[in-house]
């Protein structure tokens, strides 16, 4: 039986949000790996992409492998025998944290649309709660993937010396229209599932098909053309597994689409998707420099970064990776920026273990 590795930090009450409104007794849930050190100098923190817990790794408390269970633990990428690494659950993500689905204070039943609108400032600001909560003044590294890394960004900006050296993964100072249109369609798909039901939906009427069209267009957009062909090509399902409908599944890409979404459908709360999503949209580091990504990049202070993206990321361009590492370069930070040929697009830093944990490890053993 796997027990649950959570702790919780109570953010303070209001928590004011970014867009207006503001939250009262929220909280954020969080996992630690690792001892901190004395000197409270050793502190790694990991902002996540839209759907992970906190769960990167197995620890003693919860055995069962973490999202990130190859990078995280005793002589691997992140090693737990030097650094004390810590992973924020979101705001805003319902595996812990404060989220539409959460019970409003005010009024004893759950936020749903209720909730205030929610920026990935909101999530930097939590997750910097959380770290200072811990007694932890300076992280010797900020590690952001995806929509993490725009978290991370953030963290940077509003919390001027609270970070050392950032690694980002596969992330963007904003998002570009491509990847909007596709969480805009991921939105759609929820919103127009009858069973949503303008966010007052429940257990036995839930926008199971809405949360499954969501999911299949983000795992289109995690991964890449190349890997599509070199793992499906045009591989027909036996008869006995199509399914008779008109127009049903016929390749096998079909299938394990359809398995992918099977998995995840009920294990995100679909108002908690649809708040992230947004945030994701927009986020936009331009808005700290006046319009410019550049000038917004420029204000951030830290020593060191690594700036990692793989070329077959079709949701954040590797030209989204070389401006920030371009903009950190020119805040005066020594960076080094890596590009992957890895061909599983943007999901890479998830599956090829191999090469970013040799430019994570590399670069946390430099530090």
């Amino acid at each position: 039986m796997s027990h649950d590795a959570r702790r919780y930090f109570d953010l303070p009450s209001p928590f004011p949000m970014k867009r207006g409104g503001e939250l009262h007794g929220a909280r954020v849930s969080y996992e630690t790996w690792g001892k901190l050190s004395e000197a409270r100098d050793n502190a790694v923190l990991i902002l996540t992409g839209l759907s992970p817990s906190a769960h990167a790794a197995s620890n003693e408390v919860d055995p069962s492998p973490g999202w990130w269970e190859a990078m995280i633990g005793p002589g691997k990428a992140i090693d737990t025998d030097h650094w004390f690494v810590i992973c924020v659950n979101s705001l805003g993500s319902d595996k812990g944290s404060t989220c539409p689905a959460s019970l409003d204070p005010a009024t004893g039943e759950p936020y749903r649309l209720s909730f205030p609108e929610l920026a990935l400032e909101d999530v930097a600001n939590a997750a910097h709660a959380a770290v200072g909560g811990l007694g932890i003044k300076q992280l010797a590294c900020l590690i952001g993937c995806s929509m993490g890394g725009m978290s991370a960004l953030a963290y940077m900006l509003l919390h001027p010396g609270s970070v050392h050296a950032h690694i980002s993964v596969d992330t963007a100072p904003q998002a570009q229209p491509f990847a909007i249109a596709i969480r805009s369609l991921q939105r759609e798909a929820i919103r127009l599932d009858p069973h949503w039901n303008n966010g007052q939906y429940d257990n036995e009427h839930y926008p199971d098909t809405g949360m499954s069209i969501a999911r299949k267009l983000g795992v289109i957009t995690y991964r890449s053309a190349m890997e599509w062909n070199g793992r499906f090509a045009r591989i027909r399902l036996e008869a006995e597994q199509r399914d008779d409908n008109p127009f049903g599944f016929e390749f096998e890409v079909e299938s394990y689409l359809e398995g992918h979404a099977q998995r995840f459908v009920r294990t995100f709360d679909p108002n908690s998707y649809l708040y992230l999503s947004r945030a994701s949209d927009w986020f936009d580091i331009a808005e700290y420099g006046d319009g410019s990504i550049m000038e917004g990049l420029k204000r951030i202070r830290i020593k060191q970064a690594m700036v990692i993206g793989v070329s077959t990321d079709i949701l954040f361009p590797l030209e989204q990776q070389e401006q920030i590492a371009e903009g950190l370069q020119a805040a005066g930070a020594a960076v080094e920026f890596v590009a992957l040929d890895s061909p599983q697009g943007h999901d890479a830093f998830l599956v090829d273990i191999e090469n970013y944990s040799r430019a994570i490890g590399g670069f946390l053993a430099r530090l």
